[in-house]
């Protein structure tokens, strides 16, 4: 058995790259202009496993800017070494590389029909979390896999929220409020429809530019409307968002939606509090079977300054972990980058706000269903 050795890929290494790519894939195959893209990215990692100064296997992992949470996005081994060992090496690799980087789980993607790989990552401890139809070119199915490498996984005692992705760039809040709902109710739709029809109801009718998002109001509006329990916590008191647009016809409308969402309220038994929500009730509220949807700024997390809806799943001693309904195809992004996303408390309490002078913290806590 030749002796293997494990190393980080350098420029050098592209063209072996791309030949043992191409040996090994079929389909979904990595691009030479990828594998460059990766090699000059310092924080994921490419490692590669040589034998006799042969390039035989490479691990690719990235590594999110703003989470704890590690991937390996492509694993290859050259068929001449197959069953030697290399695979299972190259992946206790890039878990301590992930670990040393101060990522608390891995996460990875296999075909279902991928028998040997899938005996693996269980062997190596890994759990199936969940599936993703339709993952691969030719439509075929991916089972996700994780193990948690440096601190914790989420735990049993917090709700199960399913994770639903939106469909537009402006429905954030309805699609975070449908996994709250989701979390508490089975039957609960997790359609296109349903996005839409929670949007038309929650909407701010104007916010920058184009379509306009939705604010707290009409989220606890929309699931007390659906028999859930509901409250909304809000910083400020008026209607939200009005510095997002120049005009003052704009205004107006934002602030009669206000007026519109205040009077509804007032109808229903929607606790409404003007104080932001801290950790120690979100925390109580998952304990308690609830589940918050929160308002944050993604300025850390993709430098945009977009308010964006998230769903608050877990929360322990270090981080908070969210679903978020936003997945960046383009950038390759996939659901398993946006669940059960592990925060940082620091850095979550600095998200949790939107705008500069006076930055708004809002949250929606979605219950179980009222009694009929």
């Amino acid at each position: 058995m030749p002796d293997f050795q494990l190393r980080q890929a350098t420029s050098k290494d592209l063209d072996a790259l791309v030949a043992l790519e191409n040996r090994c894939f079929t389909e979904d195959r990595l691009s030479r202009r990828s594998f460059r893209r990766f090699l000059e990215m310092p924080r994921d990692r490419l490692i590669v496993a040589e034998a006799n100064g042969e390039l035989v296997g490479y691990c690719l992992v990235l590594m999110s800017a703003a989470t704890r949470l590690a991937r390996i996005y492509s694993i290859a081994v050259s068929p001449t070494v197959r069953g030697q060992g290399v695979g299972e090496k190259l992946v206790r690799e890039a878990e301590s590389e992930a670990a040393e980087a101060g990522r608390i789980v891995m996460r990875l993607e296999v075909r279902e029909d991928n028998r040997g790989a899938i005996s693996l990552y269980k062997r190596l401890g890994y759990r199936q979390f969940g599936t993703y139809r339709d993952y691969y070119e030719d439509h075929g199915t991916a089972l996700r896999f994780e193990r948690r490498i440096l601190f914790y996984e989420p735990s049993r005692e917090f709700p199960a929220v399913p994770y639903y992705p939106q469909t537009t760039d402006f429905s954030c809040g309805p699609a975070a409020l449908i996994m709250a709902m989701a979390a508490l109710d089975e039957q609960q739709p997790l359609t296109t429809l349903e996005e839409l029809r929670l949007w038309r109801e929650a909407t701010t009718i104007f916010m920058l530019a184009g379509h306009g998002g939705c604010g707290p109001h009409g989220l606890a509006l929309a699931a007390w409307n659906r028999g859930f329990e509901a409250s909304a916590w809000i910083s400020m008191e008026g209607a939200l968002f009005k510095d997002t647009v120049r005009s003052e016809d704009k205004k107006r409308v934002l602030e009669l939606v206000h007026e519109g969402f205040l009077h509804d309220i007032g109808q229903t038994g929607i606790q409404l509090h003007h104080d932001p929500l801290t950790l120690e009730a979100m925390a109580e509220a998952l304990h308690e079977g609830r589940v918050p949807v929160i308002l944050i700024s993604t300025w850390q997390l993709n430098r945009s300054r977009v308010p964006h809806w998230v769903t608050v799943c877990a929360i322990d001693d270090q981080f908070v972990y969210l679903h978020d309904p936003e997945i960046d195809v383009e950038m390759g992004e996939t659901v398993a980058d946006k669940q059960y996303l592990p925060v940082d408390k620091r850095v979550f309490s600095q998200i949790s706000r939107y705008g500069r002078n006076q930055p708004l913290q809002a949250a929606v806590i979605v219950g179980p269903k009222r009694p009929a």
